[in-house]
């Protein structure tokens, strides 16, 4: 029985562009087992952000296999992509990606309305109270701070109990208190769910608070340790 959630195999991603070819990334082999927290670290252009992209079937591997969950997600076409992301993932990226013309709970309930769930508004309500913005549910994106938008977005990507959830810098737009306040909320939502977590960031205090840290340089895995939250 296999029990990684994630796998990549010699993934490779590059680009033809009006500059010419551009590597991206070469050859990563990476394997994340179920229920561990990884953070992905390395300086900005460094890769980790495509390697997200990869995880979640955003991005098409060039080269080599990525497999989430099992399936290969090289073979998945999109519409079958979009509802595997829909059930089995929740992404957080540094843009919060509200829908501007729906409230916090319509926001956190309209994936849930699309996977057919009966339930889509009560386990919104319920998202939304566990990051302690029940009294804003009939409030738009325009109407809240940052902070508060990255919460409904948190929300939003707990409300499916995935499987996996992906974090993009998912506090590179706050302030230091509300940056504090979504990890400790990440990490919650996490544990309440027993999901695999794999958050990029800059910050290696945030990275050893993961399972396990790989750090990327130039498109290539430089270190991977476990950290003492992993021991």
């Amino acid at each position: 029985m296999n029990d990684h959630a994630i796998s990549l195999e010699d993934a490779r991603l590059s680009f033809d562009g009006n500059a010419g070819h551009v590597d991206i990334l070469h050859g990563i082999t990476l394997s994340v087992p179920k229920g561990q927290t990884l953070g992905l670290v390395g300086p900005s252009g460094s890769g980790k952000s495509s390697i997200l992209m990869l995880m979640g079937g955003l991005e098409r591997a060039t080269g080599g296999r990525v497999r989430a969950l099992g399936k290969d997600l090289n073979d998945t076409d999109e519409d079958e992509l979009a509802r595997f992301r829909r059930g089995s993932m929740g992404i957080v990226f540094q843009n919060f990606h509200l829908i501007p013309t729906m409230t916090a709970l319509e926001n956190i309930a309209t994936p849930l309305e699309l996977a057919g769930r009966s339930d889509a508004f009560s386990r919104a309500e319920a998202e939304l109270e566990a990051v302690g913005l029940k009294h804003r549910a009939g409030h738009y994106p325009a109407q809240l701070s940052g902070g508060e938008q990255q919460r409904v977005a948190l929300a939003r990507a707990a409300a499916p109990r995935p499987a996996i959830l992906l974090a993009d810098e998912p506090t590179g737009n706050l302030d230091e208190t509300n940056s504090t306040a979504i990890i400790e909320m990440l990490f919650g939502l996490r544990d309440r769910h027993g999901s695999t977590l794999v958050l990029v960031t800059h910050s290696d205090a945030l990275a050893r608070r993961c399972d396990r840290i790989v750090r990327i340089r130039d498109g290539r895995i430089v270190a991977d340790s476990t950290t003492e939250a992993g021991v």
